[in-house]
């Protein structure tokens, strides 16, 4: 995909600045505003953030200077929650963050890669307040066995079709384009974050919500 010099310069806005306690502006600025990260509340959950690299659906890094996950504390909890739910059910997995609180700034690089396709139906529009990323109120995240590893869900994380729809998985099942076991992986995921207070997201097998954004617009504040 064609970068425009308008995306390239978002990008460039966004490198890295550490500051004199070890920690870079973003990170910095995430904890000025509220969020916790989510080491600091369950080091047992695993963390890679996607954006953090640039194997993602923009092809750029978009963490220049965020290394770590951040929530608002009262996800940050849920996601403990989760957590413990999944372990006693499954002592073997683990839950592996992709992604969690977003600053806007990051939110409007992302809509630029999408903006005029027809992938722009997965990313919030900043121009309407952005989602649920950019009030530290959702995560994306998988399951992961015992070395690290996510097992099968049936597509990658971040992946745009309707592959990674959860309202058509037993279509796509029947069809052989996903396998049962990706199918079971992605049930018991839902399971244990729906138990914790979390919402799934129907397009996004990975996506979990703790609020409607009805409800984050009213009582939360964006990050910025």
């Amino acid at each position: 995909m064609r970068r425009s010099l308008p995306l390239l310069l978002l990008f460039a806005a966004l490198a890295p600045s550490l500051t004199a306690s070890g920690q870079t502006a973003t990170e910095r600025s995430m904890e000025r505003q509220g969020m916790v990260k989510i080491a600091d509340v369950d080091s047992t959950i695993l963390v890679s953030l996607m954006y953090a690299r640039p194997d993602n659906f923009t092809g750029h890094i978009l963490y220049t200077d965020l290394h770590t996950a951040y929530l608002h504390p009262r996800a940050a909890r849920a996601l403990h929650r989760a957590q413990r739910i999944l372990r006693s059910i499954r002592p073997d997995l683990t839950l592996k963050v992709y992604d969690a609180a977003r600053p806007m700034s990051v939110q409007a690089v992302m809509w630029k890669a999408v903006e005029g396709t027809s992938k722009d139906i997965y990313v919030s529009n900043p121009a309407h307040g952005g989602g649920l990323h950019n009030y530290g109120l959702a995560v994306d995240i998988t399951l992961a066995d015992r070395h690290g590893d996510s097992i099968p869900m049936g597509t990658r994380i971040d992946n745009m079709t309707r592959l990674a729809h959860i309202d058509r998985e037993s279509e796509l099942l029947k069809q052989g384009r996903l396998t049962a076991e990706a199918v079971r992986n992605r049930r018991l995921l839902r399971r244990v974050m729906r138990e914790a207070g979390f919402r799934a997201l129907p397009s996004e097998w990975w996506h979990f919500n703790l609020v409607s954004r009805a409800v984050a617009r009213k009582y939360y504040k964006l990050i910025k």
